[in-house]
Formats: C-alpha cells, structure tokens, sequence
C-alpha cells in the first residue's frame, strides 16, 4: 500500500473512530449515573475487553520501561480527562461538552511542534482557525448571562482539551516505544493497560467523592457495557492505528468530528433546537476540517513522488 493509500485509509478509520466517540457522551448521560463512576466502569470494562482481545488474537508481549513510563501518562491524563468531562456534560450537555474538550487540536497541534518536529503550513492553521470559529458560533451565548454552574461547566469542558491532548500524545508515544524491538506489543495491549491504569485512578477519585459505583439495572449495566466496547475500545483501536500513521496535529484536528456528532445527537436525540447562527457554526466546522485534510493529502502525495 502506498503511503497516500496508508494515510487515506488512516483518515478514514480515524473519523470512525471520532464518530463513535461522539455518541458517548450521549450514553454517559443516558446511565443516570454518577459522572465519575460512568467513567471507572468504562475504564475497566473496557480494559477487561482489551485485555481479552489480547489474549486471543495477539499473546501478550513484555513492554520495556521506557513503554512503562510513557503509559503514565495516559493513564492519569484519560483519568482526569474523563472525570472533568463527565461533569461537564451533567452541566452544560453532551454536544457542547464535547466541543469544549476538542480545544485538545490546539495543544496537539503545539505537541507535534514540540515533540514530534512536525510544521504546521499556513493551510493546516487556517483551517484549525476555521475549525474554531465555527465551534464558537455553535457556543454562541453571552457569557456575562450563563449562570454560574453552566460557566464552571464550561471551564470544565476546556480544561478536559488539556487533558485528552497528553493521553494522545501519552498513546502515540507509548505505542512507538512499544513497537520498538523484537517483541512488539500491539495496540490493543498498549490500549488495554492504559484503561486499567486509569480505572485505578478514577476508582480512587470516586471513593474520595463518596459515589455509588453500583449500576442500578441491567439496562444500565448494558449502556456501560456499550459505552466500553464501542465507545472506547473499538473507537480508540481505531484512532490509535490511524494516530501511528497521521501527523498529531492532523489527528488532533480530525478529532473535531467528535463534537459535531455529538451535537447533531442533540438535536436528534435530546431535541435541542439550533439556530441558524449554530448550524452556520456546524457548517464552518466541517469546512475548517476540509481544508486541513486537502493539506494532508496534498503533502502524502508530494512525499510519495
């Protein structure tokens, strides 16, 4: 396969991958559930999941310590990156929670500077700044008039971008030093461990907040099972194989896709009623991904030849 072909199909598997992860906070919403409890319960479901994956598809492989040391890094960044943003949808909602955690391109794109020599074209910022402006037409309100709890959601919401940036950089990272040597762990091995090492800390979180951990339904326990299965472990195989493959700042930028699903469910699911300023918004959005993914290909194919 060609490198365009290799990145094609990376992009492809990636806005899969940020789909599915924009119905989930719609699931988070729908278990009634504390938010921090939602969240261990994902965390090891889904590390159970891996974990059995591993097992009957690849074999577990030993992991070096340099492996070791960058997986602390998603594991305490994806555990405080859910803890915040599960509260952040019980206050402001799915759709603009999710939003409000996608200010993770900037610090990806800032990360791909720093840490991975990437350069950033004039095309691939404009259509980050495209990507945003249309994020802040979807917010749209005056912030001086937002009650006070909705304002710490909102907060809540920006600092999670924060926080799901380094469990992206943390993945990434991990993943290459894993795949280092002969024995080269896969994937869902790097995925698996990480989801453990952050139910550990989300799990320690909810005891400190005195919360009940336990489902009340098995139509609760289902959407947990779901929200493991399908929301993180088939949603982040999928981005973690395209994050090997892509530039961070494109995959941070492709991420965007979370948010506007997330906020069509709300409109479909939820029945929130946009204006037309906000669908202008939903509309600028998907440009601003446009124009940065022209960049992208245009680039792959240049190196191809």
């Amino acid at each position: 396969m060609s490198l365009a072909q290799s990145r094609q199909t990376a992009t492809l598997e990636l806005l899969i991958g940020a789909a599915i992860i924009g119905s989930n906070g719609l699931m988070v919403r729908l278990t009634a559930m504390p938010p921090t409890a939602v969240a261990f319960w994902r965390m090891l479901l889904a590390g159970v999941l891996l974990a059995l994956l591993v097992s009957a598809r690849h074999g577990w492989q030993p992991l070096s310590r340099t492996t070791w040391r960058w997986l602390l890094v998603p594991m305490l960044a994806f555990a405080i990156d859910l803890w915040m943003w599960h509260k952040s949808i019980l206050l402001v909602g799915p759709g603009l929670a999710t939003l409000l955690a996608n200010t993770q391109v900037f610090f990806m794109a800032l990360a791909g500077v720093l840490l991975f020599g990437e350069r950033l074209g004039l095309r691939f910022i404009a259509g980050v700044l495209l990507a945003f402006f249309g994020l802040w037409l979807l917010l749209g309100a005056d912030w001086a008039s937002l009650p006070a709890q909705y304002r710490w959601g909102v907060w809540l919401g920006l600092t999670t971008g924060l926080a799901y940036a380094a469990y992206n950089v943390g993945i990434k990272r991990s993943q290459h030093a894993a795949g280092i040597g002969r024995a080269r762990a896969p994937v869902e091995q790097v995925l698996c461990m990480a989801a453990f090492g952050s139910a550990l800390y989300l799990g320690a979180i909810g005891w400190a907040e005195g919360e009940v951990f336990t489902p009340p339904s098995l139509q609760v326990w289902g959407l947990l099972l779901a929200l493991a299965a399908v929301g993180h472990c088939l949603s982040w195989i999928l981005i973690s194989r395209s994050m090997v493959v892509l530039p961070v700042a494109l995959a941070g930028l492709l991420l965007l896709a979370q948010p506007i699903v997330a906020y069509v469910l709300d409109v479909l699911v939820l029945d929130l009623s946009p204006s037309p300023r906000q669908w202008a918004g939903l509309a600028v959005s998907l440009a601003g991904i446009f124009v940065a993914g022209m960049k992208s290909r245009q680039a792959g194919a240049a190196q191809e030849a």
